[in-house]
């Protein structure tokens, strides 16, 4: 469990490390994310940014338990 924390923790710290050049990618503004914006108000949902991370994130751990 320790060692899943850590590995985590690393990984969410290159993330916001690199967060500069990934958000150039285009992350976060892909067909399918919804955006609500009225006057004085504003919503953000990213489904399908999301989708993407967790099949990203699921690849990840089936590789590391190979």
């Amino acid at each position: 469990m320790q060692r899943w924390l850590i590995t985590i923790g690393i990984i969410v710290l290159l993330i916001g490390v690199l967060w500069p050049w990934i958000s150039k990618l285009g992350l976060g503004r892909l067909p399918g994310d919804i955006l609500i914006k009225r006057e004085g108000f504003s919503f953000y949902f990213p489904i399908t940014t999301s989708i993407i991370a967790s099949i990203v994130v699921s690849v990840l751990i089936w590789l590391f338990r190979k």
